[in-house]
């Protein structure tokens, strides 16, 4: 019975932290909303949504056990590709990209199909160590052409 009552009780808490607005999953006011698509078992990936989270983003995680089918519907060049695809805004953006290089592209918004920062650079964000040199994030065009949007 005691089981039962203690279950019922983490329920409920749950249940008014969830209405109270408590919850990490609460919509930020004049945010972006980024979907980000990543493999049910990756752990950056998660970090990675984390830190978007904390620099004023409204993020949806879509969890699958396959996330290629949805490089694949974005066309993302097979060089450029990333353990996740976030889509903001009609746009990809392919790995662990800092937030400068979103904000960029969401306030200049260039006629592409998207960017991206290929691997995962130790120190970029979601990832562990120290930076150890550039990131260089490249902009992909509509028709595949490959050209350097940024270096931060």
């Amino acid at each position: 019975m005691k089981k039962l009552t203690l279950g019922l009780l983490i329920g409920i808490i749950g249940l008014i932290l969830l209405i109270a607005g408590c919850s990490s999953n609460s919509k930020k006011e004049g945010a972006p909303t980024v979907i980000l698509y990543k493999s049910e078992m990756c752990g950056c990936c998660g970090l990675y949504g984390q830190y978007l989270e904390q620099n004023e983003y409204n993020v949806e995680i879509k969890d699958m056990p396959d996330i290629s089918p949805i490089k694949d519907q974005y066309s993302i060049p097979s060089t450029l590709r990333s353990c996740h695809t976030l889509i903001v805004d009609g746009y990809y953006v392919e790995g662990h990209i800092p937030k400068e290089a979103i904000n960029k592209l969401l306030s200049e918004k260039p006629s592409i199909a998207g960017i991206a920062m290929p691997g995962m650079p130790s120190g970029s964000p979601g990832m562990p160590g120290a930076k150890k040199e550039p990131f260089v994030i490249y902009a992909v065009a509509k028709d595949g052409n490959i050209s350097e949007f940024m270096r931060i």
